[in-house]
């Protein structure tokens, strides 16, 4: 019955913060642009690969993948409506705390913008809160990556904070915490200018700006997992 509710329930609140969020300058407009581009872009050549799309929503970065060659896994707390059917990507309603996934098995995971929301409940079908859902399911995300594979993540980035239900922001000390099993291949920042368009700035500036539940800086980075 709960769950029935908050299935309900969450659409409203999803619109109503998508509303308020856009309406005070910066705001996040054309994120999923940059993150998405950033994604497509360092999607490693592998022929016959295996790719774990974590928290992949509508499935749009799963069907890169597929095309792209790579056989794919897609996981998400919410069933997704997808426009599309192709053969090499299976798509599985689920929580990572509860699926087995296999160890050292792919050759690329992408994480774009999922692992701030994990343990923190009420938005995109989190329950149980667990204030340190992130540094856990980054753990079984690297034993899930092969030796040589890639994770292609994206997070907010500012002043290390949390903005509950919505998101964690990482600064210095949470990047530290979150790659602890983890080495940066390559690394991008973005923030908005005085104009709201998304230009790329160095790492101190973006990790030092003060976040807010409607506005934070962008990280894209490429991982590798320390052996």
């Amino acid at each position: 019955m709960l769950q029935s509710l908050f299935t309900k329930i969450e659409p409203i609140l999803a619109s109503y913060y998508s509303k308020l969020k856009n309406a005070q300058l910066p705001n996040l407009v054309g994120d999923r642009e940059i993150e998405y581009s950033f994604i497509c872009a360092n999607i490693p050549s592998i022929e016959n690969g295996i790719a774990l799309d974590f928290g992949a929503g509508n499935g749009f970065l799963s069907l890169v993948a597929v095309q792209r060659g790579y056989t794919v896994k897609a996981i998400d707390l919410l069933h997704p409506n997808l426009i599309f059917l192709i053969k090499n990507l299976k798509y599985e309603t689920n929580d990572i705390f509860l699926t087995r996934l296999p160890i050292n098995h792919y050759d690329l995971i992408i994480n774009c913008s999922s692992i701030e929301h994990v343990g923190l409940s009420g938005r995109y079908g989190v329950q149980k809160e667990n204030t340190k859902g992130d540094i856990l399911a980054m753990e079984i995300l690297c034993s899930s990556l092969k030796n040589n594979g890639v994770m292609l993540l994206t997070i907010p980035v500012g002043k290390d904070s949390i903005f509950r239900p919505y998101h964690r922001v990482y600064g210095k000390r949470g990047i530290s915490k979150l790659l602890k099993k983890f080495s940066i291949v390559k690394e991008e920042y973005w923030a908005k200018d005085k104009n709201n368009k998304w230009v790329k700035v160095n790492k101190k500036r973006a990790l030092s700006a003060k976040p807010s539940a409607y506005y934070y800086n962008l990280g894209c980075l490429v991982l590798k997992k320390v052996e």
